[in-house]
């Protein structure tokens, strides 16, 4: 088991956000998060991240409890995470989006990274390689010196992947990954997220509005609606579920 919530619960003021939630995600799973807006969705994924502190409950990443430590402890065991809204450094070229990722892998002092000496020079190298191997496997090589905000919103999207891939996370959350996206767009990210899960061995949790895009990704989905859970199980038996159905659903047709 790779991540594990246990009966969480978050309040803002008097009001509740989350209420007793609870699931696990297997090694090398792809797992959904869906529900309407304001359902908790993203709460939670700020929960795992330790962004937010849950009122109650704990979370346990491959059996380690993390829920009291700090987002950038969380993010060097091993779990990253990109936006609802994609955040990239606008004066920044894509590769130089991506080498912030690497950060955590480069042990340097002062004097070396201002002389670009010894340790620091070698890990910048190997930093830079290894992006340009991220890159390539998302198929972006080519821009890599363009400006990040420059690019497509669907290539946009690939890089801030990227980032977090460079991470050498073990899980990768993704917000709404396929949001503003047309269909071959969408087609092409789902490919991608296959190929991470398959080819890497990372765990994926996702949150998505696009049921047709869950259906085809998903091993398994969560549905959340004013933060108590109302559905876990295929992605199949949600479009099929009657509370899911008046909850969130609504005429949605899988098949459509």
């Amino acid at each position: 088991m790779i991540l594990e919530l246990k009966k969480i619960h978050k309040n803002f003021g008097g009001v509740s956000a989350i209420a007793n939630t609870s699931f696990t995600i297997k090694e090398s799973e792809i797992f959904g998060l869906i529900g309407p807006n304001g359902a908790g969705k993203t709460t939670l994924f700020n929960i795992i991240t330790g962004n937010y502190k849950p009122s109650s409950g704990e979370v346990f990443f491959l059996g380690k409890k993390i829920d009291h430590l700090k987002p950038h402890k969380i993010v060097h065991l091993g779990i990253a995470r990109t936006f609802q809204n994609i955040r990239l450094f606008s004066s920044m070229s894509v590769l130089e989006n991506v080498l912030i990722g690497f950060d955590k892998s480069i042990k340097y002092n002062i004097f070396e990274a201002f002389l670009h000496l010894g340790r620091f020079s070698k890990a910048e190298k190997n930093a830079k390689k290894a992006a340009y191997e991220i890159l390539e496997q998302l198929n972006i090589a080519h821009l890599a010196d363009e400006r990040a905000t420059s690019l497509s919103y669907g290539q946009q999207r690939k890089v801030e992947i990227a980032r977090a891939l460079a991470t050498n996370p073990k899980l990768l959350l993704l917000d709404e990954p396929a949001a503003g996206m047309n269909s071959t767009e969408s087609d092409d990210l789902a490919e991608l997220i296959f190929d991470i899960r398959n080819n890497k061995k990372i765990s994926v949790l996702l949150i998505e509005h696009d049921m047709k895009f869950v259906n085809k990704l998903c091993d398994r989905v969560m549905v959340l609606d004013y933060g108590k859970t109302i559905f876990e199980g295929k992605p199949s038996d949600a479009v099929q579920n009657p509370e899911v159905i008046s909850a969130y659903l609504g005429d949605f047709n899988a098949s459509s």
